[in-house]
């Protein structure tokens, strides 16, 4: 769906298939166009790779034009007339406009494409590369890619691949492979000698060469200088490990196993003795542990109730809270509404009893004849009051008839985002609309939830833009509500506008759009109303007039407004 405006100004939501009806119709239906006889088949088809011999991976953008900073302001010829940035293999169509070689491929890719430039119809084997314009761009003076690392040499846009591979600001992995990190070219070599975890080290020991991740282990595992000393931990002084395990060791073990063996025995007492305390320690504490696991379970149980209990408490409270909250101030609202009403009423009785009054008085005085100046004088001070009292009960007749609209748009009025619109009288009001007496209707207000968006639906029967006597046209509009202040702006809620079948299939029709953040249409009210937004071409008239969507000259239309992801007040 796009966006549009009406005669009127007022803002639409095209859908995109009834945008430009006379370049939607599909391939197969359309006449072939026969090539030129000057021109050759298309060498290069749109669709071939985004490489190109000798040009290093991430030389060209993976879609779109160049990004580079050129050093001039490059021309218009040498932009996409899709991404308008600088061209990247640029591919020219028949009707005179380029596109890089990803742009013009996501075109083709859609159902009956065209020419954005110019809305021409498009065909694969119309496309041809621009060699000459590949060329002058390739040409163009543009600022390294590292740049914002310091580098100032400026080159061709064709040299970049070969400046890349020597730029010292340019960024590059650690060359040993291992390490994840990056850094500049000119960092390797400090990288290398103190920061790098796989950086080459030499063992203290034996002098090997080794990573630097991997010396410790060496030390612990394999290093035979590396001191080590008796596994019994007696005073024997430590030996390189080639050397404990040769006859030395064999030899120690040998002389010093009655030491050996005095301390294993004192370690095997100090170890029962911890053994027996342990056990006690565990018997004392198994005792009362039956009964903690009981009491454990319990507690737990009992927790778990009166978890339930307060989460059940808590949503009936807050449930009550809103109701309460909602229906005192709708019930504040009927009741004031019921005052002015009773008072109205109230002025409507005593002027009619007055008005009565008068008409005896005037009634008497006419049988009575005009028996002087004084009995005209009083007739005609009669007739002006009567007059007079005849325009207070008008005006107070149609304040009686606002006041009952007033309460009956209140009394109808829906809180949850859904509106169902009844519209009676169809017949007659097409008529109307038809002979611009009445362009359009609007609907009652509706709401997002009691302190949410106010909102109305507007319709006319006879279309209005595109869709004028042709279409019934359906359009949103948010209104200026109460608490405004306290809603997120733009109305970002996604919008659903339906009419309603009254037949047994109940195939409704309707239509959706998310709103656009950047238009007037949705932005807080600062008028009475916003500009409509919607579908100018909602319903075509034959189709809502024949199928069972009028049904006792009735029609009923739904709009129903997201509200799950709007957050409270």
């Amino acid at each position: 769906m796009s966006a549009g405006r009406s005669a009127e100004g007022r803002e639409v939501q095209v859908p995109l298939q009834q945008a430009a009806p006379s370049l939607i119709q599909p391939l197969s239906a359309a006449p072939p166009i026969p090539a030129p006889p000057h021109r050759q088949p298309n060498p290069w088809p749109p669709n071939e790779p985004l490489t190109q011999p000798g040009a290093p991976a991430g030389f060209l953008p993976l879609h779109g034009g160049f990004r580079d900073h050129f050093v001039e302001i490059p021309e218009a010829k040498y932009c996409c007339e899709a991404c308008r940035l600088v061209l990247c293999q640029p591919r020219q169509t028949e009707c005179g406009h380029r596109f890089c070689q990803s742009c013009i491929s996501d075109i083709l890719s859609r159902p009956s494409p065209v020419c954005p430039a110019d809305m021409e119809p498009l065909f694969k084997d119309k496309i041809f590369r621009d060699v000459c314009c590949h060329r002058e761009i390739m040409a163009l003076k543009v600022y390294c890619r590292s740049e914002a690392a310091g580098c100032q040499e400026q080159m061709s846009l064709q040299q970049i691949p070969d400046h890349l591979n020597v730029c010292p600001f340019f960024e590059v992995p650690c060359p040993l492979g291992k390490c994840k990190e990056r850094m500049m070219r000119k960092e390797i070599p400090d990288h290398l000698t103190w920061k790098c975890k796989h950086r080459e080290s030499t063992c203290d020991f034996c002098m090997t060469k080794m990573p630097l991740t991997e010396l410790q282990k060496h030390k612990e595992t394999v290093c035979p200088a590396f001191p080590v000393s008796c596994p019994n931990h007696c005073s024997f002084s430590s030996l390189p490990r080639s050397e404990g395990l040769n006859q030395d060791m064999r030899q120690h073990d040998s002389t010093f196993v009655a030491e050996h063996l005095r301390m294993m025995a004192t370690r095997n007492c100090l170890l029962e003795n911890k053994v027996e305390e342990v056990k006690g320690e565990l018997m004392e504490r198994y005792k009362v542990l039956p009964a903690l696991s009981s009491r454990l379970s319990e507690l737990e149980s009992q927790n778990d109730e009166l978890r339930d209990k307060n989460r059940q408490m808590e949503q009936k409270l807050a449930t009550m809270q809103k109701l309460m909250s909602s229906h005192s101030e709708k019930l504040m609202e009927l009741e004031l509404e019921l005052r002015s009403l009773r008072m109205l009423r109230d002025e409507m009785e005593s002027l009619r009893g007055t008005l009565e009054n008068v008409r005896t008085r005037l009634s008497a005085l006419e049988q009575g004849g005009r028996s002087g100046s004084g009995a005209t004088h009083t007739l005609a001070s009669l007739e002006t009051q009567l007059s007079r009292h005849d325009d207070m009960l008008s005006v107070h007749e149609v304040r009686l008839a606002d006041m009952d609209l007033r309460f009956q748009v209140l009394e109808t009025a829906s809180y949850n985002g859904t509106l169902i619109w009844k519209i009676r009288d169809y017949k007659r009001r097409k008529q109307d609309a038809v002979a611009g007496k009445t362009l359009s209707l609007y609907s009652q207000p509706f709401y997002t939830g009691y302190f949410g968006y106010k909102m109305c639906a507007r319709v006319y029967l006879n279309g209005d833009g595109m869709g004028k006597g042709t279409h019934l046209s359906l359009f949103f509009v948010v209104m200026r509500g109460e608490y405004d202040a306290l809603l997120p702006w733009p109305f970002k809620q996604k919008v659903t506008l339906m009419l309603m079948d009254q037949g047994p299939s109940r195939k409704h029709l309707g239509d959706a759009f998310k709103p656009d953040p950047n238009s007037s249409s949705f932005r807080r009210p600062t008028a009475e109303m916003n500009i409509a937004s919607g579908c100018p071409l909602f319903v075509s008239q034959s189709v809502l007039e024949t199928g069972s969507y009028i049904k006792d000259d009735t029609i009923f239309i739904k709009v129903t407004v997201d509200t799950s992801d709007l957050p409270d007040p």
